[in-house]
């Protein structure tokens, strides 16, 4: 169900269009080296909101924005209402150098569903909306997922718009600066489900040759920071014995890590940034800065990979004669998706003759936040190679357009088709 003629009873996507505004958007913050860079309210990213908030206004979309920023495009049901409606989104903010369908896929093949029951002329008997949410990636504004945490009720709207980036701007100045601060209060529009269809980001699918991931869950994440202080001093004349050296005290984090993690069998550990004072190739750091991102599906396990980290690092502070300090950024538990729903997508790629397998994302998705508020399923297609935040994310068309089949399937099963 990807292209041909409309039929008056049953919505049809048109690929050819989804496929042309996948290129499209995925050209919006392209660099020389072949990846897309469209941080969250960014001056690209609002490139990217006026281009998806078009294509939802010529499909013919009654299109709201919220204060958080949030986009959505509402598709009215029979009772012309807002409640009880299916809400299909992602997002279309990116890490740096990305690749052109993370997050973006799952708006714009929202947005190909919708148009489906527009120029199939169906009206639903609930209402069907579209939904763009603003700082899925956490890259400029921590936490990730903001957007969609305070659509559902996760964190106050003030605290979410005080809160800044590296070089001291506002969530709040930064949707003002673009002009993409809406009118709506945060969870005005709540859904009784919602659906993400998305690239798997990682290599299970591909590996095992499967067409289409049931995600039953998302595992659950821990974001730190990490301040070591230890003492400068010259690389070549301090011995080894009697330095204070916050680098190798990163580094002998880092290793724990790393460990740990593979002893645990379930916990994933990444060191994902660090920085030295004063940084120069003859002094020993007197300061380290570094990020720590902790992920496992059992939150027992998640608590202590946690409890393990904050041992390990009064330990070491004093083995190594430095100060240690840890700020915890994110804290996000594991997620189980509604089981109906999960079983319906699985029904819905039966039905379609597409392999699947059920899987748990590794990745932290909206649908996390929004399952807190209402029944929420995932659906993934292949990552070639596994390979994603990166210029080299590729998924076949093939692939993509098998999606959307399956997201198309299970909202017509879902609103009784």
């Amino acid at each position: 169900m990807t292209s041909g003629g409309n039929s008056p009873s049953r919505p049809v996507v048109r690929g050819d269009v989804l496929l042309g505004q996948i290129e499209s958007l995925a050209s919006v913050g392209l660099d020389s080296e072949g990846g897309r860079t469209r941080l969250a309210l960014s001056e690209s990213e609002k490139a990217g909101r006026d281009l998806v908030v078009r294509w939802m206004e010529e499909a013919g979309l009654e299109v709201r924005v919220d204060r958080i920023g949030n986009i959505f495009g509402i598709l009215r049901g029979a009772d012309g209402g807002l409640g009880n409606g299916l809400m299909i989104g992602s997002h279309i903010d990116t890490v740096i150098h990305a690749g052109p369908f993370d997050g973006c896929y799952g708006v714009l093949s929202g947005l190909a569903v919708l148009r489906a029951f527009r120029e199939a002329g169906v009206v639903p008997p609930r209402p069907l909306a579209v939904a763009a949410f603003t700082n899925e990636e956490g890259v400029r504004f921590q936490p990730d997922m903001l957007g969609s945490l305070v659509a559902a009720g996760g964190m106050p709207l003030g605290e979410a718009l005080n809160i800044a980036d590296g070089q001291g701007c506002t969530v709040g100045e930064a949707l003002a600066a673009i002009g993409c601060s809406g009118g709506e209060e945060p969870g005005f529009l709540l859904p009784s489900e919602y659906l993400e269809l998305h690239v798997e980001q990682g290599p299970r699918l591909d590996a095992e040759k499967k067409r289409i991931g049931v995600v039953e869950g998302v595992q659950g994440i821990s974001w730190w920071r990490v301040t070591v202080e230890g003492t400068a001093n010259h690389a070549g004349t301090t011995p080894m014995k009697m330095r204070h050296d916050a680098g190798y005290a990163a580094a002998l984090v880092s290793v724990f890590l790393r460990e740990r993690s593979l002893s645990s069998g379930t916990t994933l550990a990444t060191v994902g940034t660090i920085a030295f004072e004063p940084c120069a190739v003859n002094v020993i750091p007197s300061k380290a800065v570094f990020t720590v991102d902790l992920r496992d599906p059992d939150g027992a396990k998640l608590t202590e990979a946690e409890e393990g980290l904050a041992a390990f690092l009064e330990k070491t502070a004093l083995e190594e004669g430095v100060r240690i300090l840890s700020e915890h950024l994110v804290r996000c538990e594991p997620v189980v998706f509604d089981r109906e729903l999960v079983q319906t997508v699985e029904d819905a790629a039966v039905s379609k003759g597409y392999s699947s397998m059920r899987l748990v994302s590794g990745a932290g998705h909206d649908a996390q936040m929004m399952a807190g508020v209402c029944r929420a399923a995932m659906i993934f297609v292949p990552s070639i190679g596994g390979v994603s935040h990166s210029p080299d994310e590729k998924t076949s068309a093939g692939d993509l357009l098998a999606g959307v089949d399956v997201l198309l399937d299970v909202v017509l099963r879902v609103l009784g088709f």
